[in-house]
């Protein structure tokens, strides 16, 4: 299946470096060999630094520059990666574009200076959301998407499609290919190489088995706040390593975090964030993992924002010392944006009218598992497919 990040990295190479991030798995790789298919055909260069037959090639600047684009694969393991993208580009820049991909690591190493600035752009990978599946590579409608109001207007998904990908999760292997047992296998094989290989590259971890308790605890408090005390208690270590732990699985693209918005609220929470994962289906919970799912579909959202068209976007959620809360606030430009309230089934209290009078948000959903459309809700099938 085509991923609708292809016409715009290919775009945005014809200008400057792009470096494609994401988790372990999205398909990077893929996606990278796919546009030097539509943009340098039978002719294009890939070079992998774990191929040891590519390195002293990579080293030594020695590739083809004949092609319009060479990709360079996990080349953020080479020490001097920066200085040697940097010197190449300011030389052999407007002759032949470099597309960067590799693990998070890349995106890791990418904040430690800011020796590339301004000489490349930045895209994230997410794995398959329910648009992007239903849609088959045709990007979404830019009318649609930056316009809520329409949000509800959108043509809902086929059912199995929504079911499929909460079962099975987005990413290509296991949504396209796997039976449920091949899924499971998949799915412990990944962790196994992110919480293993990819933390004993990356961090000073040394006990990684309680880097996997801690994984399993921040999976049984998908759609709470985290509180990092309760976890120092649960691993015995002190508050700054749990913290750097979870930096760590951040960086990895295990999870992700969501904070609360404080704003012009005077009596909200603002320190403890939520914590979900990147691959849904590690909730086991029903209802969190929905949220988990609802979750990943507004982060992509954001950072197609800011990816494609340049537009700052966070997600954020509200709750309040009365324990009012609300799952997911978008800002746009530091603004309030759009309020969504994710449950299984419809349901509502107040709440969700509540906050959007108090932080005047122009747009507020109860966004629900359940597929029966209804005045003062909207089906998950229906509004997350007029996202990215």
């Amino acid at each position: 299946m085509e991923r609708e990040w292809v016409d715009f990295v290919a775009r945005d190479l014809k200008r400057k470096m792009v470096f494609l991030t994401g988790p372990r798995q999205a398909g990077k790789t893929t996606l990278a060999r796919r546009i030097l298919d539509r943009m340098a055909p039978g002719v294009g260069v890939y070079l992998n630094w774990d191929n040891p037959g590519h390195r002293k090639t990579i080293r030594t600047l020695a590739w083809d520059r004949t092609p319009p684009v060479a990709v360079l694969d996990e080349v953020h393991k080479y020490g001097r990666w920066k200085n040697l993208l940097k010197g190449f580009h300011d030389v052999e820049g407007r002759r032949q574009k470099l597309l960067i991909t590799g693990s998070a690591r890349l995106d890791v190493y990418r904040r430690g200076g800011d020796s590339l600035l301004g000489r490349y752009f930045r895209h994230r990978l997410h794995p398959f959301s329910l648009g992007e599946a239903h849609r088959g590579g045709n990007p979404p409608s830019l009318r649609i998407l930056l316009n809520p109001a329409r949000w509800k207007d959108s043509a809902p998904v086929p059912e199995d499609l929504q079911s499929g990908l909460l079962r099975r999760g987005g990413f290509p292997e296991p949504f396209l290919q796997g039976s449920d047992r091949t899924v499971r296998r998949w799915r412990m094989a990944r962790r196994d190489l992110v919480l293993r290989q990819d933390a004993r590259d990356l961090t000073l971890i040394r006990d990684l088995s309680l880097l996997e308790q801690l994984a399993d605890l921040l999976a049984a408090r998908i759609g709470s706040p985290v509180s990092i005390n309760s976890l120092r208690e649960d691993l015995e270590v002190d508050h700054k390593t749990v913290s750097h732990w979870i930096d760590a699985l951040e960086r990895l693209y295990l999870v992700f975090r969501v904070r609360p918005f404080a704003g012009s609220l005077a009596r909200t929470l603002r320190k403890e964030s939520k914590i979900y994962f990147w691959d849904w289906p590690e909730a086991t919970d029903e209802g969190a993992r929905f949220e988990n799912f609802v979750a990943s579909h507004l982060l992509k959202f954001c950072h197609w924002l800011e990816d494609i068209e340049g537009i700052r976007a966070d997600l954020r959620y509200v709750r309040d010392r009365e324990k009012r809360e609300i799952d997911f606030l978008i800002l746009k430009e530091s603004r309030p944006w759009v309020l969504i309230e994710s449950k299984l089934q419809r349901h509502r209290d107040g709440r969700l009218d509540y906050f959007r009078r108090k932080l005047r948000v122009p747009h507020a959903y109860l966004v629900t598992a359940d597929r029966s459309a209804f005045k003062d809700s909207i089906p998950a099938a229906r509004l997350l497919a007029s996202l990215p």
